[in-house]
């Protein structure tokens, strides 16, 4: 069962490291782009940090899953509580960034007119 969990974990992990690292990225030239670029409105600004956003929420689910993964091959206690550990963490920041993505989906269908 390792022969197959573990590189799976391992490249479930490297998706969400490429992603991270990609999207941080994408956000920082981005905003360097808007930082010399006259006219630009926060509208600008938000759709950077929400496209940055859905990212990162993409990237703690693969490593989400790779908690899941991984908690099935934990061959103590004490590895188990810290896969654990993580897992909630990440669940917990997941849970507020989509809570934050809805609540400024839901402030800019307001704004746009019917």
């Amino acid at each position: 069962m390792l022969v197959v969990t573990e590189p799976t974990i391992a490249v479930i992990d490297m998706l969400a490291l490429v992603i991270v690292v990609g999207s941080t990225l994408e956000a920082f030239f981005s905003t360097c782009y808007l930082l010399f670029t006259p006219g630009t409105t926060t509208h600008d600004w938000r759709n950077v940090w929400l496209r940055y956003a859905r990212w990162l929420v993409a990237a703690l689910t693969f490593q989400l899953a790779a908690d899941i993964i991984e908690t099935s091959v934990a061959t103590d206690w004490e590895a188990l509580a810290r896969v654990a550990v993580i897992a909630v963490i990440r669940t917990f920041l997941n849970y507020f960034l989509e809570k934050d993505l809805a609540d400024i989906r839901e402030r800019q269908q307001e704004k746009e007119p019917a």
